[in-house]
């Protein structure tokens, strides 16, 4: 079996350095109330220093032997899931935005209006960088690999698994909050490995999908964080937060 989600933060922050080309870079962002897929706001991050060829190592070669490990793990995970863990994974898919960390987080984030305008802001610029890498390295899904495969959804897309949208939400939001409620980091994080592990369960990603997404959220995240333009955002989320 390939190791599973079990990355700690330093090691986490590492990963996702190491998966750009390392120059110091512009972040950026727009806020939303909603899923970010598709938005007209200009992109804070440089589209040209996230180019795929430049953001992601190549996934598995398709008919390749790791290719076939990953589809046999897929398949016996889902296989040894129970009802409730294959209902939650369904939700799981259902619920691509911030609410997803409510629990861990320990609050109602979407009554948090600075909070989620800043997180949805985070996703959506993570998602801008991992749908031009779907685009680019056009990824067959497990499904897509094996058509009598059961899976969650109605799985209309097929070649878009690599890199991990749902993966890109998981870490770029689940990042955040860590560095914005430091108290509720390892449920946060333990929530947001749960969250992409339901999407191999679903039978819609390799766990490389969703390490590649993994690994470019957090960088994502950290910068956003830290970029002057958003420092008043960070600040109001901050203040949010802090309320009991």
């Amino acid at each position: 079996m390939i190791a599973r989600y079990l990355v700690p933060s330093a090691l986490a922050a590492g990963l996702a350095l190491s998966c750009v080309q390392a120059s110091p870079l512009p972040p950026q962002m727009a806020a939303a109330p909603a899923a970010a897929t598709q938005d007209a706001t200009p992109p804070l991050l440089d589209p040209a220093e996230f180019a795929p060829d430049r953001t992601f190592a190549p996934p598995p070669p398709h008919n390749s032997p790791l290719e076939a490990l990953e589809l046999q793990q897929v398949k016996a995970l889902r296989a040894a899931a129970s009802p409730e863990r294959l209902a939650q994974a369904e939700r799981d898919g259902e619920t691509e935005n911030p609410t997803a960390f409510d629990q861990a987080a320990g609050r109602d984030l979407a009554r948090l209006p600075a909070t989620y305008a800043l997180l949805t802001r985070i996703q959506r610029e993570t998602n801008r960088v991992v749908h031009v890498g779907k685009d680019y390295f056009k990824r067959l899904r497990p499904y897509g690999i094996d058509p009598q495969m059961a899976h969650c959804g109605k799985g209309k897309v097929a070649d878009r698994s690599y890199p991990s949208g749902h993966g890109g939400m998981a870490w770029s939001v689940g990042w955040a909050l860590t560095r914005l409620m430091p108290d509720r980091a390892p449920a946060i994080i333990a929530r947001a490995q749960d969250y992409s592990l339901s999407r191999e369960i679903c039978g819609v990603h390799f766990q490389s999908d969703l390490e590649a997404s993994h690994g470019v959220a957090v960088m994502i995240a950290d910068r956003l964080l830290a970029d002057p333009r958003l420092a008043d955002q960070v600040a109001a989320a901050r203040r949010e937060l802090a309320q009991p």
